[in-house]
């Protein structure tokens, strides 16, 4: 995973940067290393920083209804202070930790359709540039992965993934968005509801999941969404029954919320199961990928439609960054 950008905006003649990412698939909480490759210029140039970014695509809710764009949500430095002699070749070697919360972008190697990109920024005498983005591919923490394959084995569908500006009430999420998994029903929850929503909070110690039903209404009633929320560790995932983990959790979730319930403060520790809230922004699914595959033979069936693959979705980043920040290129700090 390789992306190369000529410093244009110093004249012809600038130093190119090529930054490598050594894994194929990082992991939330993981470490993401590599190297900033730069190849010195027809003259010296002082490097005052070299930082990544991580770059995703965040749909967001305002008055003039939803919105897309690409939000730059960690840096690193990585470099810096040196200078970068004329013809001379450098290699910046880095290792950083990934947020807990970074999104995953696919499960068993099939992609989801989150954009999720790696950016350089190279800062010299004052002014910074920034490369071009790079898909960045995060698969799922092992309680995140048993609980989504629970989801498929008990009938669930995959239908969309996005991430979502804002927060969900009451709990410890750190990042400005949330990820959502939308699941279609197994049948025999069907006629109860239209799909539920999948929330992973990771941290060190384990996993929030937030379940959203989307319920289906009656004749005398509005369909309204049930909410709640689970706490489980990131210890003994292997020796757990997560289908009947599951399946409990589905029940609660459905049984609990026969009507609207109101917000209930709660603590943490250990698993256990609790009412709360999202942030309403009246959202939509995010696209999909356009066919059903299998994700595992015991996996979730991850199947969507009409949608762009995740590299596609990471170049429609790029451009919006080109458009939206090419006059920052060449800039003083």
């Amino acid at each position: 995973m390789v992306f190369k950008r000529l410093l244009g905006s110093m004249g012809v003649g600038g130093p190119a940067m090529d930054t490598a990412l050594d894994l194929a698939t990082a992991v939330p909480g993981g470490s993401l290393t590599g190297e900033v490759r730069l190849t010195g210029g027809r003259a010296d140039f002082d490097i005052e920083h070299i930082t990544l970014e991580l770059v995703a695509r965040v749909e967001a809710e305002s008055d003039g209804g939803e919105h897309e764009g690409a939000l730059a949500f960690q840096r690193f430095q990585v470099g810096g202070g040196f200078r970068l002699a004329e013809a001379e070749n450098r290699s910046v070697p880095f290792a950083v930790t990934l947020p807990w919360e970074t999104p995953v972008t696919q499960l068993h190697g099939q992609g989801l359709g989150i954009a999720l990109g790696v950016r350089t920024e190279l800062g010299i005498v004052g002014a910074k540039y920034k490369g071009d983005l790079d898909p960045l591919a995060v698969g799922p923490l092992p309680a995140q992965e048993a609980i989504l394959e629970a989801f498929g084995r008990l009938g669930f569908g995959f239908k969309s993934a996005d991430l979502e500006y804002g927060r969900i009430g009451g709990t410890s999420q750190q990042l400005p968005f949330y990820q959502e998994i939308e699941l279609t029903p197994a049948p025999q929850y069907a006629h109860q509801v239209s799909e539920i929503e999948v929330t992973f909070l990771a941290n060190p110690s384990g996993l929030e999941v937030v379940l959203e039903a989307d319920k289906r209404g009656g004749l005398f009633t509005s369909d309204h969404d049930a909410l709640s929320r689970h706490v489980v560790s990131h210890e003994g995932v292997t020796h757990r029954d997560w289908n009947a983990v599951v399946g409990s959790w589905i029940s609660q979730l459905l049984e609990a919320h026969t009507a609207r319930t109101p917000y209930t403060p709660y603590g943490h520790g250990g698993d256990h199961a609790t009412h709360t809230h999202k942030v309403d922004h009246g959202h939509r699914s995010g696209p999909g990928m356009g066919t059903v595959v299998a994700a595992g033979a015991a996996g979730l069936a991850v199947g969507v439609v009409g949608g762009m693959v995740a590299a596609e979705a990471v170049d429609e980043i790029g451009d919006f960054f080109e458009g939206d920040e090419g006059d920052e290129e060449g800039e003083e700090a």
